[in-house]
């Protein structure tokens, strides 16, 4: 009986080694299959496409402001305002004839016209998708679209209007305007003034999005894209375009100095320099949204590249020190591409405007 006592418990011995053996083996065969599955995400282009699309983000239905919250009355009043030529000191300007919602919010020049002919030294930037930057124009020198829908009015180059007091004399002389006003500010003793018709505007403007194929991929429809844009939006994050233009509007979210890497060679606007006079800040400018930047060309600051191969072909050089090659540009402008998105052509319709007799339904008026 103990022989056989014995023999079990040697047996048991036995066995433990054996038993710890296939633990340990299979520890590190899960931790391989792991490391296998990771490998195969990091090397499929779709795995891989997924997870950059979901960093940059998909477009919000409205961009919202706590310091100007969006009301019915406020975006009615503000679309017309948006389109009323009576802003300017000519009657003969608006935002949207530099700004023209028809054709994804720009009007496709270096720089636009205003009063008179003159031209600004900027390009128009598109209002839609714009109004959650970090600020507006170019230079940053306004915090929000409420303070840039006012700042064209009062310039000279622009809608001539000589300050506030002019602007909201004349708009309160306009048959219907001061109804809208009250309904849109009903809080405010005297409500027509520059400041809120920069937020009617701006509630408006805020609503100016267009979702795209791209955000349609964001949120888990995986054939949204075709392949080159897949590979585009790989090779736009691969070789650093994101450290840049980020987030849900793949841009406006902070300065860059324009010339990072390789000086760029025209220095005659300093950016954001003419703004804060800090030697820091010269060749700073705001970095652009790339939402719709298939349709809102010329490019740059000033307006001075056609062309958006070129365009990418001279951020890769001038701020990635880095020559692309033709496929890598073409897969890259390919999935820009995909960023192009619906106008809402219902929201943006001319309304009547406030004093006219009739809708202004092809042109605006004068």
């Amino acid at each position: 009986m103990k022989r056989k006592l014995y023999a079990l418990v040697i047996a048991g011995l036995l066995a433990l080694p054996a038993c710890k053996d296939k633990q340990e083996t299979s520890e590190p065969k899960e931790a391989a299959a792991d490391k296998q599955e990771e490998k195969q995400e990091k090397l499929d282009p779709l795995a891989q496409a997924k997870k950059n699309a979901e960093a940059l983000g998909a477009l919000p239905e409205q961009f919202e402001s706590k310091d100007n919250p969006i009301t019915t009355a406020k975006v009615d009043l503000g679309r017309k305002l948006y389109y009323d030529t009576r802003l300017s000191k000519a009657d003969d300007v608006s935002c949207n004839s530099c700004h023209a919602l028809d054709n994804f919010g720009v009007d496709n020049k270096p720089v636009s016209e205003g009063h008179k002919k003159q031209t600004g030294d900027r390009n128009s930037p598109t209002v839609y998708n714009a109004a959650n930057q970090v600020a507006q124009f170019w230079d940053g020198r306004a915090a929000d679209v409420e303070e840039q829908a006012t700042g064209p009015v009062v310039n000279p180059v622009e809608m001539a209007m000589t300050d506030g007091k002019e602007v909201a004399a004349k708009v309160k002389k306009i048959e219907g305007y001061a109804d809208l006003f009250e309904k849109a500010f009903p809080e405010e003793e005297e409500p027509v003034t520059l400041t809120n018709i920069g937020k009617a505007i701006g509630a408006f403007e805020r609503k100016l999005v267009t979702p795209s194929r791209f955000d349609k991929f964001v949120e888990g429809d995986d054939k949204a894209l075709n392949e080159q844009e897949i590979r585009g939006l790989n090779t736009f994050v691969e070789v650093g375009c994101t450290s840049c233009h980020m987030g849900d509007q793949v841009g406006g979210t902070m300065y860059q100095k324009l010339g990072l890497i390789k000086e760029w060679p025209d220095k005659s606007d300093l950016g954001r320099f003419k703004v804060t006079k800090e030697e820091s800040d010269k060749m700073m400018f705001k970095v652009p949204i790339l939402r719709n930047v298939e349709k809102t060309a010329p490019y740059f600051h000033d307006g001075s590249v056609e062309t958006l191969e070129e365009a990418v072909k001279l951020m890769a050089t001038h701020q990635r020190g880095m020559e692309l090659t033709d496929e890598q540009v073409d897969d890259i402008v390919a999935f820009l591409k995909s960023l192009t998105g619906e106008i809402p052509k219902d929201y943006i319709q001319k309304p009547e405007l406030p004093g006219m007799k009739q809708a202004a339904k092809g042109e605006e008026p004068t």
